[in-house]
C-alpha cells in the first residue's frame, strides 16, 4: 500500500510541480503540501485526473501553530473509492491572508469552510456565504486558536427580568484551584479532609 501511495505522491508532485511543494506517506495515508493560492487547481486535479479520482471530500479543518510565521495549516481530507486511498492536503496561511474557496470543485466544502472560518478565523475568498456557523451572533474571537482564553470573553444567559438573552463579561464563580501533579501512588503532601481519621498503616 505504501508503495502505491508513494507512486501516487510522485505523480501528483510531478504533474503539479508549481503548486505542490512536497509529499509524504505516513500511517497508511498520503500527505501532500500545496501552495494555498493554488489550492483550487490542486483540488481539481485530485478530483478529475484519472490517476487520482479523489471524488469524496471528507473534511476541511485547520491546525494552529502560533510560533510559526504562517501559523495555520488548512487541512483537506479526500477519499478515492476508485483507488481505495485517502489523501491529506495541507496549505499554509497566516491570520490575514485568505485562502481560495474550493466550492467550485467540491460543493460540499461550503459548511466546512464556514466552520474553519468560525473556529480559526481563516477567510475563504469566493465563498458565497462567508459567515459564522457554530458560534453565536456577535461572538468575538476564534475558539480553536491556541491563544484563545479557555474561559472565553463573554458569557450568555437568559435574563428573567429583561425577558431576553444577555451577554456579560466572563465572571469566574470560584477562584482557580491549585492542583498538584504527583503520582497518585505516592500520595499528596497534604492531608485530605477525612483522612485524618485514618490511622497510619491502616488499609495497607
Amino acid at each position: 500500500m505504501d508503495e502505491t501511495l508513494d507512486t501516487l505522491g510522485k505523480t501528483i508532485t510531478g504533474a503539479l510541480a508549481a503548486s505542490v511543494t512536497g509529499y509524504a506517506v505516513a500511517f497508511g495515508e498520503l500527505i501532500v503540501t500545496a501552495q494555498a493560492s493554488d489550492i483550487v487547481a490542486v483540488m481539481r486535479f485530485l478530483r478529475h485526473d484519472g490517476r487520482c479520482q479523489f471524488w469524496n471530500l471528507i473534511d476541511i479543518t485547520a491546525v494552529d501553530w502560533p510560533g510559526r510565521e504562517r501559523r495555520f495549516d488548512v487541512v483537506y481530507h479526500l477519499l478515492s473509492p476508485k483507488q481505495n486511498a485517502r489523501i491529506r492536503v495541507k496549505a499554509e496561511t497566516d491570520e490575514t491572508t485568505p485562502v481560495p474557496s474550493i466550492i467550485e470543485v467540491f460543493a460540499g466544502a461550503d459548511w466546512f469552510e464556514r466552520e474553519t472560518y468560525d473556529l480559526y478565523g481563516i477567510v475563504f475568498t469566493g465563498h458565497p456565504d462567508m459567515r459564522r456557523i457554530l458560534t453565536d451572533y456577535g461572538f468575538e474571537g476564534y475558539p480553536l486558536r491556541k491563544d484563545f482564553p479557555l474561559t472565553g470573553f463573554v458569557e450568555v444567559r437568559y435574563d428573567d427580568e429583561l425577558k431576553r438573552v444577555v451577554y456579560e463579561p466572563v465572571r469566574l464563580a470560584q477562584e482557580f484551584r491549585t492542583f498538584d501533579f504527583l503520582s497518585p501512588w505516592e500520595g499528596t503532601d497534604y492531608v485530605l479532609p477525612g483522612d485524618e481519621k485514618v490511622k497510619k498503616g491502616q488499609g495497607s
